[in-house]
């Protein structure tokens, strides 16, 4: 038999044989690999049973060749699915990719149900409503004066028309007159409705010139702007803030904590957010940014808070002053002395206290602990921090200058 067997199945074989006859009966069915030529071969499975005297055996084999067929069946078809899956992925990604960036407000809605299937956040803006509020919701409730089924069959009759052609409705929020542009296409065995939205009112036509100023600033400013949530998420950046701490893409920095790219994390977040929601705004806060590198960049910070009853935010500008810092490392600590008229309380944040402390006087390490505890609300470790001190450090120099029962 053993002619007929590859070499690894001649052991086994032997192996088994062996067991055999010193009296052990192979529990296991016994898998043995045939060999027809130099290339074809095929696995057979063999129970053993005893047969006759003289330690003759009997072994009933089936070909498993139909199974093994069927596995690399299975094998191919799970490698095929998975292609399937990554190439749908790819797919999807794209299609976020460009719902995100086109210029066009863009709604799908479904012709049977007339729900809405996806949206962009440039629909969003001109229905008045947040993007992931959109999908599922009735189509022609955003709009004040049409009723379902009449909307999408107007929208039906424009498409099927030879003309290219829109429809105007009243978005229910906003009360802008919107054009609808439709197109028809087939997904999934049911027909959708591409909707292009163009606003058709005065602020479309003669756009507002400030607010573009104000996005032309917003692109290409040197300095940084960051808006962030009220709990200090980035809700957007421009590419200045992305050059400032290395980041490739938006998608590096957009729903990530400030904290995460400031030296003094949750320290420097708790003055801004805390000073922002006391005043509405602080200005010149000194502190570092770390990038993508490690480095630590100085930067000056002025914030504001926006009032929007649906969308409030805070706005950001951040200062690069690497370049200051490194003028008045060239011409001395001497430099680090507040000019007359300027306030010492600026340099807080921007350097140790150590070295603010060896070129002042005593008054001005008051003021610096002061400003340092006001900023951080009497956080008293936050405050220590800040100055680069101990905590215990902090509290001499609190009871030095009578500052311990100060309430902040």
């Amino acid at each position: 038999m053993v002619d007929f067997l590859t070499e690894e199945s001649i052991e086994k074989f032997q192996a088994a044989h062996g067991a055999y006859l010193s009296g052990t009966l192979p529990k296991k069915s016994l898998e043995l690999t045939h060999r027809e030529n130099a290339t074809c071969q095929y696995l057979v499975r063999y129970t053993v049973h005893r047969f006759g005297p003289e330690n003759a055996v009997l072994l009933l084999g089936r070909d498993l060749r139909p199974t093994v067929e069927a596995q690399q069946q299975l094998v191919r078809a799970q490698i095929a699915l998975e292609q399937g899956y990554e190439a749908q992925r790819e797919i999807e990604i794209r299609y976020h990719a460009v719902m995100g960036n086109v210029d066009d407000a863009v709604v799908f809605v479904s012709v049977q149900t007339g729900l809405i299937e996806d949206a962009n956040n440039h629909a969003a803006v001109l229905l008045g409503l947040k993007a992931e509020t959109l999908p599922g919701a009735t189509f022609a409730s955003l709009f004040s004066d049409r009723s379902g089924a009449e909307l999408i069959e107007s929208l039906m009759n424009v498409v099927l028309s030879e003309e290219p052609g829109s429809i105007s409705v009243r978005a229910t929020r906003t009360r802008q007159m919107l054009e609808i542009h439709p197109a028809v296409f087939r997904a999934g065995g049911q027909r959708v409705l591409m909707c292009r939205l163009l606003g058709s009112d005065l602020k479309s036509v003669k756009p507002d010139t400030s607010a573009q100023h104000a996005s032309a600033l917003f692109r290409s400013t040197t300095d940084s702007i960051v808006f962030l949530s009220m709990q200090g998420s980035v809700l957007s950046v421009n590419d200045a803030f992305l050059d400032l701490v290395g980041a490739a893409h938006l998608s590096d920095v957009v729903g990530a904590s400030l904290a995460e790219f400031m030296s003094r994390g949750q320290v420097d977040m708790g003055v801004l957010l805390g000073n922002v929601a006391k005043t509405g705004q602080i200005r010149a806060y000194a502190t570092r940014l770390i990038n993508n590198f490690g480095a630590r960049v100085p930067v000056e910070v002025s914030a504001a808070h926006l009032e929007d009853p649906e969308n409030p935010a805070i706005a950001l500008i951040l200062r690069d002053v690497s370049r200051l810092e490194t003028v008045r490392e060239v011409e001395g600590p001497s430099n680090n002395l507040p000019e007359p008229g300027r306030n010492v309380m600026d340099l807080v944040g921007s350097t140790s206290l150590k070295e603010i402390v060896g070129q002042t006087t005593d008054v001005v390490e008051k003021m610096c602990i002061e400003t340092a505890v006001n900023l951080t609300r009497n956080n008293r470790l936050a405050a220590a921090k800040m100055l680069g001190l101990s905590r215990q450090s902090l509290y001499v120099k609190l009871r030095k200058f009578g500052l311990l029962d100060k309430d902040g």
